[in-house]
């Protein structure tokens, strides 16, 4: 893992310092190459220092959206240990499981769905919802999760699973 140097909240009197972009050191770290079990501890202890539920400037996106728009496992499991909300809405209404669900990282929506908080009914601002964006990206897999999901969460019996597996 290459050296960075970061601001960590509190240090030097910035509460959420930010590049132009508006992306804090935490949700730099996401994207980071993490090779060693002493990089690992690095990045936790950046992680515990500052706000892990930080929204960018620009986009409104925070370091579990990066994370899990990336692929990072490693990442997005570090994150919710130390208190990352999944249901976090950025500014064009988009979750987590929303991204997930587009870029198709089902292992990461199995456990943004294993999540007691976790909302796959949640809809963003162009009334998607994560299983129409998994659909419409062609996730088959993880619409079946999704639709899985949001029926058990309703209480409704899956009879319908034919039905949507044939649809996509």
């Amino acid at each position: 893992m290459g050296v960075f140097v970061v601001n960590i909240p509190g240090q030097l009197g910035m509460e959420k310092p930010q590049n132009q972009a508006g992306y804090t050191p935490i949700m730099l770290a996401t994207l980071a190459a993490v090779e060693t079990q002493e990089d690992m501890s690095i990045v936790e202890e950046l992680f515990r220092k500052g706000d892990v539920n930080a929204k960018a400037i620009q986009a409104g996106q925070t370091a579990l959206m990066l994370a899990v728009s990336h692929g990072r496992m490693d990442m997005v499991k570090v994150l919710l240990a130390l208190g990352s909300k999944v249901n976090i809405q950025d500014d064009e209404g988009s979750t987590a499981l929303m991204c997930a669900s587009e870029h198709g990282h089902a292992d990461i929506v199995k456990l943004l769905l294993a999540q007691p908080c976790c909302d796959a009914t949640l809809s963003d601002n162009d009334d998607s919802t994560a299983l129409s964006i998994a659909l419409e990206a062609g996730h088959k897999d993880i619409a079946m999760l999704l639709y899985a999901r949001v029926n058990y969460a309703k209480g409704q019996p899956m009879v319908r699973l034919t039905q949507i597996h044939s649809s996509v």
